[in-house]
């Protein structure tokens, strides 16, 4: 059975943001969420953490993926 569920346009960005694959369904990205919650790999300072991580994103205080990538030697 499908359910339609209603989501605001930032959730839907943040769901997209989890998405592995185009072709992957919300449902999947759900249920892999949950899973990760449900095993304990999401502790509640790692949630803490991806938190204030991303509000200093929206503050514009991150750093740029290309200058990381240099410090790192990753070339993207």
């Amino acid at each position: 059975m499908a359910t339609t569920i209603q989501v605001k346009d930032g959730t839907l960005k943040r769901l997209k943001y989890f998405k592995e694959h185009d072709k992957e369904s919300y449902d999947e990205i759900i249920n892999k969420v949950l899973d990760d919650v449900e095993e304990g790999e999401l502790t509640e300072e790692a949630v803490e953490d991806i938190k204030i991580g991303l509000r200093e994103i929206r503050e514009g205080k991150g750093e740029p993926i290309e200058k990381i990538a240099k410090e790192f030697g990753v070339k993207l």
